[in-house]
């Protein structure tokens, strides 16, 4: 139970008197739990798992190219095996580092460089919610200080 009271600097929420810092803190886990769903954590598994993990062989241009491929990279190649008729744009961890485009023709590479983003956008999409809430919540609580 949130209030606004305050007694001797220290502040009341969910049953616990704390202090501004504290009060931060238990705010931000409060909006966490509130906010953490499945899906939060389907985004950032799709992030950790577009990391160049597994070791492969035979990539033509070898200054250019990641070493490596991300274990959802060789998941959507294996279930998708269709094929662009051109190049289409995708973007992976370093070429963003390095500032290019990367093409593929695949259609399973191309879901599986873009899957990651989508789980990127919805993190920062819940960060940004979360933050919000906690600084509403920290307005009212200790009078808009």
């Amino acid at each position: 139970m949130d209030t606004t009271e305050q007694l001797n600097g220290k502040y009341f929420f969910d049953g616990m008197s704390v202090d501004k810092e504290e009060l931060i803190f238990w705010l931000i886990l409060d909006e966490f739990r509130k906010r953490f769903e499945i899906i939060d954590v389907l985004a950032v598994a799709s992030m950790l798992a577009s990391l160049p993990v597994i070791p492969v062989r035979g990539k033509l241009d070898a200054k250019r190219a990641t070493r490596g491929t991300s274990p959802i990279s060789l998941a959507s190649r294996t279930l998708i095996q269709a094929k662009f008729k051109r190049p289409h744009k995708t973007i992976t961890w370093a070429q963003l580092l390095r500032g290019n485009w990367a093409y593929t023709t695949s259609v399973g590479a191309y879901v599986g460089r873009w899957v990651p983003w989508l789980g990127a956008a919805l993190t920062l999409y819940d960060l940004n919610v979360i933050t919000q809430n906690v600084i509403h919540r920290y307005k009212l609580i200790t009078g808009g200080k």
